[in-house]
């Protein structure tokens, strides 16, 4: 199951307000994927959609799809602020296995 850390959930929750929408939620999606795994997006949205499931911190609402649940197990939503640069990042996990044979994942 993922996880929402405690910064992730107080910082989007002040982005929340800041943008008229407390009480709305964030929304994880698969945003494509290559031989190496998949990439995730993330989107504003007020309620879940159907057949999702909602993952709570601290009054924060996470919604996500089955699908894109299942290849999140262990991992967790963070947010970091490393001098100029700062922005929600999934951690842990498995990383993924390239089992295509290409080169560019290295």
């Amino acid at each position: 199951m993922v996880t929402i850390s405690e910064t992730a959930a107080r910082k989007a929750k002040e982005i929340l307000v800041a943008e008229g929408k407390a009480g709305w939620g964030l929304r994880i999606y698969t945003a494509g994927s290559s031989c190496c795994g998949s990439s995730y997006g993330m989107d504003i949205d007020e309620n879940p959609g159907a057949g999702d499931e909602v993952v709570e911190k601290d009054g924060l609402k996470v919604f996500i799809d089955k699908n894109t649940l299942k290849n999140l197990s262990d991992m967790q939503i963070d947010f970091i602020e490393e001098g100029e640069k700062q922005g929600f990042v999934l951690t842990g996990g498995k990383a993924p296995s390239c089992e295509s044979g290409c080169s560019s994942c290295g």
